[in-house]
C-alpha cells in the first residue's frame, strides 16, 4: 500500500473541491461563449445546471471543511440556481401548453 500513500481522504476532498470549483467556473465560460455567439448578453439553461452542480459539490466540500461562511454562501446560491431552473421549466411548460392550444384551435 506504500505506493498509494498519497491517496487519502483529504486528497479526495481536495480533488472534490477542485472539481466543484471547475464545474462552477465553467458556467461563466459557458455564458460568455453563448453571449459572444449571440452578440448580446445571454444566460443559457446550462449556466444554471453548471451553477447547481458546482454549488452542490462545493457545498459538500464546505461542509467537510466545516466552514460556516462557505456553507452559507453555497447553500444560498443553491436556492437561486434551483429557483431559476424552476422558472425556466415553468415558462417552457406554459409555452408548450399555449402552443398545444393554438394547434388544437386551428
Amino acid at each position: 500500500m506504500g505506493h498509494l500513500s498519497w491517496f487519502n481522504i483529504e486528497h479526495v476532498w481536495l480533488a472534490t473541491g477542485f472539481i466543484g470549483q471547475g464545474l462552477f467556473a465553467s458556467h461563466f465560460i459557458l455564458q460568455w461563449f453563448k453571449s459572444e455567439m449571440e452578440g448580446r448578453s445571454v444566460i443559457p439553461v446550462n449556466f444554471w445546471y453548471c451553477s447547481l452542480g458546482g454549488g452542490i459539490v462545493l457545498l459538500a466540500y464546505a461542509i467537510h471543511k466545516l466552514d460556516p461562511v462557505f456553507i452559507l454562501g453555497q447553500a444560498s446560491g443553491l436556492v437561486v440556481y434551483s429557483r431559476n431552473l424552476y422558472l425556466i421549466f415553468r415558462e417552457r411548460a406554459a409555452l408548450g401548453h399555449a402552443a398545444d392550444e393554438a394547434r388544437s384551435v386551428s
